[in-house]
Order: C-alpha cells, then sequence, then structure tokens
C-alpha cells in the first residue's frame, strides 16, 4: 500500500520541535549548518519553505527551501536514518520537483568527486538526484575544504553569476565568515 505524506508547514512559531531539530543537527555536518537559533530567524525573513513531512503521523523528514526570484534554492533535505532506502525521499523529492514545477529547483551538495570518507554516501546522494531529473553543471564552489557541486532541475542553464547572486542575497540576511 502506498502511504500518503502529509506535510506541515513550519514557521518560527512551531519550529520548538525537538525530532525536526535534532534531524538538522545529525543529519548534516555543523560546517555546513545554519546554527538553529539563525535559521528559525530566517523563515520569516527570508520566506523560506521549511516542511516537514509525515507518513500516518510519524515523522519521516524535512526541506527546507529559498524560493528566490530566478529558481529555488534547495537548501536542506533529510530522512530519518532508519528510514533511508526506504522511497520516502523519494516521495518528498516527486512531491517538491511538482509542488515548484515553474521555476527551476537548484541545489548544492558534498562533490562526489572530492577525495574524502564518506564518498560512496556522496555519490548515492548525487546518482539519486541524477535519477530524478536533476543535472550536474559542473559548477563547483569550496568552502575551506570542502568541495561542493550545483545541481539544477529544470531546462534552465545555471552560472557560477546565479550562484553569486544568491550567495550575495543570503548575505543580507545571515553571514557565516
Amino acid at each position: 500500500m502506498n502511504k500518503i505524506i502529509k506535510t506541515k508547514q513550519i514557521t518560527s512559531v512551531n519550529a520548538n520541535d525537538e525530532q525536526l531539530k535534532l534531524l538538522y543537527q545529525t543529519a548534516f555536518p555543523e560546517n555546513e549548518q545554519i546554527p538553529w537559533n539563525d535559521l528559525i530567524r530566517l523563515i520569516d525573513q527570508m520566506h523560506l519553505d521549511f516542511t516537514a513531512y509525515y507518513e500516518d503521523d510519524n515523522f519521516i523528514g524535512f526541506t527546507i527551501l529559498f524560493p528566490h526570484k530566478k529558481f529555488n534554492w534547495f537548501w536542506y533535505f533529510a530522512v530519518i536514518p532508519e528510514l533511508r532506502g526506504q522511497g520516502k525521499g523519494q516521495k518528498i523529492l516527486t512531491y517538491l520537483i511538482e509542488k515548484y514545477k515553474e521555476k527551476n529547483v537548484v541545489l548544492d551538495m558534498e562533490s562526489p568527486k572530492q577525495k574524502c570518507d564518506n564518498l560512496e554516501q556522496r555519490k548515492r546522494r548525487h546518482d539519486f538526484y541524477l535519477r530524478n531529473g536533476f543535472r550536474d553543471t559542473n559548477l563547483y564552489r569550496k568552502y575551506g575544504n570542502l568541495e561542493m557541486t550545483i545541481m539544477i532541475n529544470g531546462k534552465d542553464s545555471f552560472t557560477m553569476q546565479d550562484w553569486n547572486n544568491i550567495v550575495a542575497e543570503l548575505r543580507k540576511f545571515w553571514t557565516w565568515d
């Protein structure tokens, strides 16, 4: 039986969910996280689409997307670890692609070409996005010694100038240096 995923919009008012916070803090390396309190503040300031997903009222994951003028920037996507590999992420991604089909969706992820300890995980994640209609832009950004690759879902192109524009916009609300 194919269970229907339910969504819940997360706002600065209802973001005090411990499951949500714990998944955020454990699914992403600390150097890729915006501090939780800053992230909650940004929900309203940047009009972020922060959505939690449930199946039979059980929390399964979340996404955070920044609806930009030119494209939608897919910031964070996490599924509870014990539920990974069961098609839950596939359902969530399909939902998001349909919801935002009017504009391209862009994401950055740890490069599957960089030597690292979690190379197999990066390759699986990269393949997951490729199977779901994303394509690699062959654009890379470095943050310290972490290399990120930029991927896009949609027919338009994406340039480093687009990346620089969105980073400049983010820096109006939050800086990480």
